[in-house]
């Protein structure tokens, strides 16, 4: 009798569920806004359009909560993708605390603030491409000669930043965030990543940082100057920025290091509080990049009963369809 009334009961949950749960299918009209169509995501909320609206509808929480500090990682080529001025727009509205990304998104920004462009369509074979000085990413096209004018401009830069740190307190040794921010301080592209965190307080950390053209340089440049980086010193001001506020909310676009250390530099905390991340990478291989975030609460990344949402498909596409429909509500 005892299982017969537990079925029972389990189908009337079931039963009352399915009414209040319909899928609305989408309706679609001429000269929607990006704001309307993701509504018709989120009244079907199913497969990936559901996950899309609810990223859109969490983004929105998370800008609204003046308790929240917002945390943006970015891994994989964004910038050369065409992500720089969705970046820069976050930092100048101060929609983000905290850029933690590879080395090689600062690189391809530094690239563009010197000058330098990124090119599509090209359309030769490899071997063609590296004959002409030509390097590709996927479908996004450099030139040899746009990092040659980074390597000079950089340089420049670091003696400047040097000069000023060869002192009887400093040394001569300086922490990646502080670097960033006087890199930031020395270029004077508007629409620069580093040009604009610098100005506006979003501090920028870059754990892996030698694993990009920045890094070469660095390497380069401290055979015969005095030029160290301090890498545990991020860690003190990461930590109170952590501490800043009541809940902190991440936005990771990719995985990677930046991702990991996102959800590592919350520890002390207990983890985030609320989240989303775009990805394509799969979970089965155990890669951080493919976890779903909900992992991360084994870990005390990730709060219990914290928001959190993954979104698979390509962080290019994703990204600012949800972050445009976001700014739609705020208009």
């Amino acid at each position: 009798m005892m299982e017969e009334y537990n079925l029972n009961n389990f189908a009337s949950n079931v039963n009352h569920k399915l009414k209040a749960h319909k899928v609305k299918q989408m309706d679609l009209k001429n000269e929607m806004t990006v704001n309307e169509l993701i509504n018709e995501f989120d009244s079907s909320g199913v497969l990936g359009s559901g996950r899309v609206s609810r990223a859109r509808n969490l983004l929105v929480e998370m800008i609204n909560d003046d308790d929240m500090q917002i945390f943006l990682s970015v891994a994989g080529p964004m910038v050369p993708g065409g992500l720089r001025n969705i970046i820069v727009d976050m930092i100048r509205k101060k929609q983000i605390r905290t850029l933690i990304t590879s080395g090689a998104n600062l690189t391809h920004d530094l690239v563009e603030a010197f000058g330098g462009r990124h090119y599509k369509e090209l359309g030769f074979n490899d071997e063609d491409l590296n004959d002409a000085g030509i390097g590709r990413i996927a479908d996004v096209y450099t030139q040899a000669g746009d990092f040659e004018i980074f390597e000079e401009n950089f340089s420049r830069i670091l003696k400047k930043i040097s000069k000023k740190y060869n002192n009887d307190k400093d040394k001569g040794i300086i922490s990646v965030e502080t670097l960033l921010y006087e890199i930031g301080m020395c270029i004077e592209d508007e629409n620069s990543i580093l040009y604009n965190a610098s100005r506006c307080g979003v501090s920028i950390f870059s754990p892996g940082i030698i694993d990009s053209m920045i890094g070469l340089q660095l390497f380069i440049f401290c055979q015969d100057h005095n030029l160290h980086l301090d890498v545990v010193a991020d860690m003190h001001h990461l930590s109170d920025i952590v501490f800043e506020r009541e809940k902190v909310g991440a936005i990771m676009l990719g995985g990677g290091i930046p991702k990991h250390y996102t959800l590592a530099s919350n520890l002390l905390k207990g983890g985030i509080d609320a989240g989303f991340q775009i990805t394509m990478d799969r979970p089965e291989t155990g890669s951080l990049s493919g976890a779903p975030l909900e992992e991360a609460i084994s870990w005390s990344k990730a709060k219990h009963k914290s928001n959190l949402v993954t979104v698979i498909g390509d962080t290019s596409i994703l990204f600012p369809l949800i972050y445009a429909g976001a700014m739609d509500q705020f208009k």
